[in-house]
């Protein structure tokens, strides 16, 4: 799925918990996590999380999700000052710290409990100190590197500035290297595993998922530079418009089609392609499929 660049800093790079498989600093988290079961009613919210609006069809798409699935991966939270005016019984014990929207969604599904990763404050400030230093190697691969700034954003709370001022970068600099999160999944396997660089890769962020499956082996096995992928790019492109007269009859079934699963559909001469733009609207479209 291609994105585009005009829709705020937020729609660039992912908004949640990165993903473990790509996470350069998962084996400090772990020292200083621990994994429970917690009553959803002593979790708060962080007050100082600057996002405040939750799309509500997404959270009751979620939701749904919740019930049949179960939370997938575990919200991050701290444990709350004890100094309140409430008693025991009655105070909040965690402030969340990543996952949110995992947490308004479970309270709509009636979870009564939610798996999560419990910090101290203090572990809090070390594991942040464990992340920029690990940021700061010169041998970190860009995927390792951006998933480190991802998580500085997602569980900290730090601004772009914040993150190229703790990791001495430009705030373009990073802000670019954490675009790479919305890669497809091979292609960010395939620049851990085989070395590639930013560089090159970048501009397969807004290229159509066909492109990107296309394009990704031959950059590995022929060395492509990055011109050499811009050119791909664009003949490709060039290729699709050429070819690709759609007739009314296939615009009004996309339309048809999108309406009916909640995806973007696209109709070839002998194929159909859905597009999701995240992991809950795939799932959603998968359920209706399967239905």
């Amino acid at each position: 799925m291609a994105r585009g660049l005009g829709r705020g800093f937020s729609s660039l790079i992912p908004t949640d918990l990165v993903e473990e498989g790509f996470d350069p600093t998962a084996e400090a988290d772990a020292r200083v996590s621990q994994l429970v079961e917690l009553d959803i009613e002593k979790i708060v919210r962080d007050e100082n999380q600057p996002r405040k609006h939750f799309d509500e069809s997404a959270l009751s798409e979620l939701a749904l999700s919740i019930e049949r699935n179960g939370i997938l991966q575990p919200l991050v939270v701290v444990r709350k000052d004890a100094s309140s005016h409430l008693s025991p019984s009655e105070r909040p014990q965690y402030v969340i710290v990543a996952g949110e929207r995992r947490w308004r969604a479970a309270k709509m599904a009636g979870l009564l409990t939610v798996p999560a990763i419990v910090r101290t404050l203090d572990d809090q400030n070390r594991l942040e100190l464990s992340i920029i230093e690990n940021a700061q190697r010169e041998d970190l691969n860009p995927i390792e590197l951006a998933t480190a700034y991802a998580k500085l954003r997602t569980q900290f709370n730090l601004t772009v500035k914040d993150i190229a001022a703790r990791v001495g970068k430009s705030e373009s600099a990073v802000m670019n290297t954490m675009r790479l999160l919305n890669l497809p999944e091979e292609a960010k396997k395939a620049m851990v595993e085989h070395g590639l660089s930013e560089g090159v890769m970048r501009p397969l962020i807004t290229a159509e998922p066909g492109v990107v499956e296309k394009a990704v082996p031959l950059i590995v096995s022929e060395g492509w530079s990055a011109r050499r992928v811009e050119q791909y790019i664009a003949a490709n492109r060039k290729k699709s418009s050429a070819v690709a007269v759609k007739t009314d009859a296939q615009l009004k079934e996309e339309a048809k089609l999108s309406e009916k699963y909640g995806a973007k559909v696209r109709v070839a001469a002998r194929s159909i392609t859905f597009s999701c733009k995240d992991e809950t609207e795939l799932k959603a479209l998968l359920r209706r499929l399967t239905a």
